[in-house]
């Protein structure tokens, strides 16, 4: 494997962008290899690395179906379930909780 260029944050050629940068345009890396890599400095820690993909090589993102949204919709309802009494809480359960704050916290919630 070559070795590729490696640039300091904020100094990487035009024509190159990270994943972000990509799907901030619409696209994708769709399946090209990493051309270079972007290193931003930090005190007493390994830099931070990101990945640079060649804009013009860049595939459009594909678009959702309805089946990846009735997919989604599903997972966004499971993460709002709560599996202790089984209501839509509203809101994404805190995984640390486990459950709505209205089990977790029960003597709470007849208080107020």
């Amino acid at each position: 494997m070559a070795a590729i260029p490696v640039y300091r944050w904020r100094l990487a050629p035009e024509g190159l962008a990270t994943r972000r940068q990509l799907r901030a345009l619409d696209l994708r890396p769709g399946g090209q290899d990493v051309v270079a890599q972007l290193e931003r400095p930090r005190r007493r820690r390994p830099p931070l690395v990101a990945y640079l993909y060649e804009i013009q090589r860049a595939k459009p993102v594909r678009p959702m179906t309805p089946a990846k949204w009735a997919a989604l919709a599903k997972a966004n309802t499971a993460r709002r379930t709560c599996p202790e009494c089984r209501t839509d809480a509203g809101y994404v359960i805190p995984p640390a909780l486990g459950r709505c704050v209205s089990c977790a916290f029960p003597e709470e919630q007849r208080a107020a």
